[in-house]
């Protein structure tokens, strides 16, 4: 083992350099399932989709809203006021 910690690749053949630890082997294995319920999927998409609706609705209404507060405003500094009567 070097300085580092690491075992020398060259030496694994004679057998002097092999890790403590046993070797271990992962498997994974795909398990069968039911098909998916569309019915609820089907639901879900649907609310999903009406809850960005509402939210880009709400948005756009706030939009329009600071916007005719802005256009209202500019328009009340802007008039003029008769003195003369």
């Amino acid at each position: 083992m070097s300085k580092t910690g690491r075992y020398n690749y060259r030496r694994l053949e004679k057998g002097r350099n092999t890790p403590t630890r046993p070797k271990r082997r992962i498997t994974v294995r795909g398990d069968q399932r039911t098909p998916p319920d569309l019915r609820k999927l089907g639901r879900a998409v649907i609310a999903m989709a009406l809850a960005d609706a509402e939210a880009e609705k709400a948005s756009q209404a706030a939009e329009a809203a600071q916007a005719n507060e802005a256009t209202t405003s500019s328009d009340a500094t802007t008039e003029e006021v008769n003195h003369d009567d």
